[in-house]
């Protein structure tokens, strides 16, 4: 897939081209599907949703961005991350939700919402509050932690759709390894 390529229809989407959006899903869905698996490794030993509906789900809300000046193909890949990371934890919550009756009137139709165990649920939930706390004090560390951990990013990788140098991602990930582990921690 060419970098450039994936710019240009990136920014002519954000211009209004359907087409551009149209062309843009066959360039970037292998990619997507593989951020997919690494987020739904992360999420429990059987995932609430397929790697297909993930990147599906992820990438309607990506293609409706209108807030958004896409930067390439790397900063796409990070609001990618970001949006899966949001839609795992949304199912999570909603996990939490049902198990405590919560939706006692809701027609459920995601079958697999149940496959995500309460203490999963928790876990995740949990991961996602502590690191919007990370994100008041440092918001670059937490973006690195949301490419490293949710999407399973490399220091490569997450530099490259941050634009930062992999130093500054390796020493932002270990800081912030460090402060969320005492963060969960305490809250456990």
């Amino acid at each position: 897939m060419s970098r450039a390529e994936v710019t240009r229809l990136l920014h002519l989407g954000e211009q209004g081209d359907i087409s551009a959006v149209d062309e843009l899903l066959p360039l970037v869905y292998d990619e997507l599907r593989a951020l997919a698996r690494r987020v739904l490794s992360n999420e429990a030993r059987q995932p609430t949703l397929a790697t297909v509906d993930l990147v599906h789900e992820a990438y309607l809300k990506l293609v409706d961005q209108t807030r958004v000046s896409w930067q390439g193909r790397g900063h796409f890949m990070a609001v990618a991350a970001m949006a899966m990371r949001r839609i795992v934890v949304d199912r999570a919550r909603k996990r939490k939700r049902i198990k405590r009756g919560g939706d006692g009137q809701h027609v459920q139709f995601d079958e697999n919402i149940d496959a995500l165990s309460e203490d999963k649920a928790e876990e995740v939930i949990l991961i996602d509050l502590t690191l919007h706390r990370l994100a008041e004090i440092d918001d670059r560390a937490a973006r690195i932690v949301e490419c490293r951990y949710f999407a399973g990013l490399s220091v490569e990788e997450t530099a490259s759709a941050l634009g930062c140098s992999p130093v500054t991602v390796k020493r932002s990930w270990r800081a912030a390894k460090s402060w969320l582990r005492k963060e969960l921690d305490r809250a456990s």
